[in-house]
């Protein structure tokens, strides 16, 4: 029996590195949609883009989206999926999946699997996805999150730093990875249920989430399980800066 879910997609026009990502064309069509396009092509009974801009809520309305417009302020994504699950009011154990806005290369798969993966774990507060980490230049790169888990896959920590660090073998600057350990990268696809949304804000941010700048040490830091899985499709790496809008131009046969 296929899990029901609805899929949420946060787009926030501010950004450091890219303003007004979500609205960048991409092969004749703005970056928000083609995310929208892909998640709707999963098993998903709603998909709904969560905007705090007028410009891409309207842009959404244009190509037919579910699209509602959110507060400006909010800490994390995650938040502002709690404010559209509370104004959809879906009940307290209705799954939500948080879809990133600047993933327009997203396989509808991966939507399906972190769906299934928290229907299937009712001790989990939230699933989520990693793929094996094999370069060692990742291993040690702060934009590239590391995930350790226990034997049940059940996260232990994340973290931007080389995790676990490999005490012999990183004596010295390393040129590989040590054998034998399976290194992982967090892949930033989550689930969740409504209920648990309405507790993750009412909690507010702790200090572990703001020094490593991930949101999800929120839940470990309250004692919440999180659930990982291997991607069963491996989505590409999205979009955050220039650089990355012309490769994924270039993927989607766009001029760069």
């Amino acid at each position: 029996m296929s899990t029901a879910f609805t899929v949420v997609i946060p787009a926030r026009y501010a950004s450091s590195r890219l303003p007004g990502k979500p609205l960048q064309d991409i092969a004749g069509k703005p970056m928000i949609r083609h995310v929208w396009e892909r998640a709707c092509r999963s098993a998903a009974q709603r998909v709904v883009v969560a905007t705090d801009d007028e410009r891409i809520l309207k842009a959404c309305q244009d190509f037919g989206a579910d699209a509602v417009l959110t507060h400006v302020e909010h800490n994390s994504g995650t938040d502002r999926l709690a404010e559209v699950a509370h104004a959809l009011r879906l009940s307290s154990d209705a799954i939500v999946v948080n879809v990133q806005g600047d993933e327009p290369l997203i396989p509808p798969a991966v939507i399906n699997q972190v769906a299934g993966n928290l229907a299937a774990h009712p001790e989990a507060a939230i699933a989520t996805l990693a793929e094996p980490l094999e370069q060692v230049e990742a291993l040690f790169n702060p934009n590239v999150v590391k995930v350790l888990t226990d034997i049940n896959g059940f996260a232990l920590t994340f973290s931007r730093a080389p995790l676990p660090w490999a005490r012999d073998e990183f004596g010295n600057e390393p040129s590989a990875l040590p054998a034998g350990v399976p290194y992982r990268r967090h892949i930033g696809i989550y689930a969740y249920r409504a209920g648990f949304l309405a507790d993750f804000v009412a909690w507010g941010p702790c200090w572990l989430e703001n020094t490593e700048c991930l949101e999800q040490l929120r839940a470990l830091w309250h004692g919440k399980r999180i659930h990982v899985d291997d991607a069963v499709e491996p989505p590409p790496a999205g979009v955050d800066t220039p650089e990355d809008l012309v490769r994924v131009r270039g993927l989607l046969g766009a001029p760069a």
